[in-house]
């Protein structure tokens, strides 16, 4: 039988604190918050290594703001538009998306997001995790244009998010979302 985990307060919000199921609501669940990056609730940390197949992530993106860098990677990864409006950079062409629009990018696809519209646009992010991860972060003009890319083209994530201040657990505003 698998035991439920513990769930601890964190700066950023509640957390798992051992291995297990939890429930835990997503208004009050582990954030992190970037000026430059937007808002994120992170259900894996980087440190625990709890879920070795799949990662979760919701996105919260304020107009203009880039959440990641523009990059293709070994794993597939999909996204769902929870609320608001956001410009997905795809393959060297931009797409404007709305609520309930579903992005599937199989291995090596290039994407990025970028929120847009009047007010907040919150993601859903899920991605394949294998022991083999590879991740690329590709010289692309409309990335740099729309604040997304990388100034010369690299394999090493600390180098593409280098000019970024690192994420810091935080509470977000809830203002403009659905579950405010």
């Amino acid at each position: 039988m698998i035991e439920e985990a513990r769930l601890e307060q964190t700066p950023g919000g509640l957390a798992p604190a051992g291995e297990g199921w939890f429930v835990v609501n997503v208004r009050d669940s582990n954030w992190v918050t970037s000026p430059a990056l937007g808002d994120a609730c992170v259900f894996e940390n980087e440190d625990l290594q709890r879920w070795p197949q799949l990662g979760f992530t919701i996105a919260v993106l304020q107009p203009g703001q880039s959440g990641g860098r523009y990059h293709g990677e070994s794993n597939q990864e999909d996204f769902l538009v929870l609320h608001g409006e956001c410009l997905l950079l795809i393959e060297g062409e931009d797409r404007h998306l709305k609520t309930w629009d579903f992005v599937h990018c199989p291995p090596w696809t290039e994407h990025s997001f970028v929120g847009a519209g009047e007010g907040p646009c919150a993601i859903f992010m899920t991605g394949a995790r294998t022991r083999e991860h590879a991740v690329v972060y590709p010289w692309n003009e409309l990335a740099l244009e729309h604040g997304a890319g990388v100034e010369e083209t690299t394999t090493v994530p600390k180098e593409a998010y280098a000019p970024y201040l690192r994420w810091k657990p935080g509470r977000p505003s809830f203002d403009g979302l659905p579950w405010a």
